[in-house]
Formats: C-alpha cells, structure tokens, sequence
C-alpha cells in the first residue's frame, strides 16, 4: 500500500431511506416546535452545561432527527434543563420540551 500523498475517507452520506425516524416522528407529535428549529445554534451558545461538558443540543437534536440513537441517552443526561437555550432560540423552539421528550422517547 502507498503511503505517498493522502488517503481518501470514506463518504459520510446518509440514507435517508433506511434512517429510522419513527422517535423523531413521534417527538414531532408530542412537540410540535421541534419542526422549526433552524440549527443556527444559539442554544449551544448559550448552554451552560455546554461549558462543562461536551453537550451540544444542536448535534443532539441532528443525531435524534437521523435516528442515530447510540449515546444520545448519556449525553441527554447532562443537560441541567435551565432553560437558557429556551430564552435565545430566535424560532421559539420549546428546548426543555424536547430535551424531556427526547429522553423519554429513547427510553421506549
């Protein structure tokens, strides 16, 4: 093998076919503002458990929509639902709404 120059990666395409999204489906049901979150993320900026820890509900919220479900529980734990993220969301997105949902959704 030829270690001159560079590798190419493997692609980072999803499927979107063989996603599942039946939690994301029925987290849209329970909160209705999950669907106009336009990631701008001003709710990472503003969280403080974000600068303790390495949550980020924007990566969070985009892993819950892909069906990407491996860790989210752990990393939905660290959240201290301050509402902070609730007060700068420019959409009006109810987060503590969602972070509650999508913990209990993942418990199903």
């Amino acid at each position: 093998m030829n270690k001159f120059g560079f590798a190419i990666s493997q692609g980072r395409q999803l499927n979107f076919d063989e996603m599942k999204s039946d939690k994301a489906d029925r987290l849209l049901e329970v909160e209705p503002s999950y669907k106009w979150c336009i990631g701008c993320g001003g709710c990472t900026a503003s969280c403080s458990a974000a600068g303790f820890t390495d949550f980020n509900i924007r990566r969070i919220h985009t892993a819950f929509i892909r069906g990407q479900y491996d860790g989210l529980e752990e990393k939905l734990r660290r959240c201290m639902l301050c509402g902070k993220c609730l007060l700068v969301c420019p959409r009006g997105v109810n987060t503590r709404s969602l972070i509650i949902n999508m913990r209990r959704l993942l418990h199903d």
